[in-house]
């Protein structure tokens, strides 16, 4: 089975890799088959063995389309459970210089707002282009798709900030209740 993904023409190079290496890697883990037009930007996945390992290694594709470092994108083949998500901007910025703002205020003051919000709910967050993408488990995913909608509609970003504290309790609280149970 064949399927095809279009990733910005930027990011081929990253999925190439010096001398071909990450390609290999991804072949190698995958026993897949990548055909990449870097004129297009389109990459067309062949895996003769396992249809999940095929959807995996789209979604890790993706995920480098939209930003994420190699490293981070290959988690999502490594862990079947974590999940890519991908919010389309351009829907709700309706300018470049909203756009803008709307991106200003996800990623914060020196890129705090992203990063406590990865550290607090164990995501892994891109804003790259007119999309946000998450890397995460999906109920984790679920708390930050929250967060960005709460910035977009203007929320202080003290009050997300609590918001994800409260949050992070909760998670840590029903881990602690899944091993209590065993």
């Amino acid at each position: 089975m064949t399927q095809y993904v279009k990733i910005p023409k930027e990011r081929i190079g990253v999925i190439i890799g010096p001398k071909g290496e990450m390609k290999k890697l991804l072949e190698t883990k995958t026993a897949a088959q990548l055909e990449i037009d870097s004129e297009s930007g389109t990459i067309e996945i062949t895996c003769e063995e396992d249809p999940l390992r095929e959807f995996r290694l789209l979604e890790t594709l993706r995920a480098v389309g939209r930003g994420f470092s190699p490293e981070k994108a290959l988690e999502i083949l490594d862990n079947d459970l974590l999940m890519l998500e991908v919010i389309d901007l351009s829907n709700i910025a309706h300018t470049p210089k909203e756009l803008l703002r709307i991106k200003g205020r996800l990623i914060g003051k020196n890129g705090r707002t992203r990063e406590l919000a990865e550290t607090l709910i164990g995501v892994k967050i891109s804003i790259y282009g007119k999309t946000v993408s998450i890397i995460g488990y999906p109920d984790h995913n679920t708390i930050i798709r929250t967060a960005i909608q709460m910035l977009i509609d203007g929320t202080p970003h003290g009050v997300v900030y609590k918001f994800l504290e409260k949050k992070r309790q909760e998670l840590i609280k029903s881990q602690l209740d899944s091993i209590e149970l065993y």
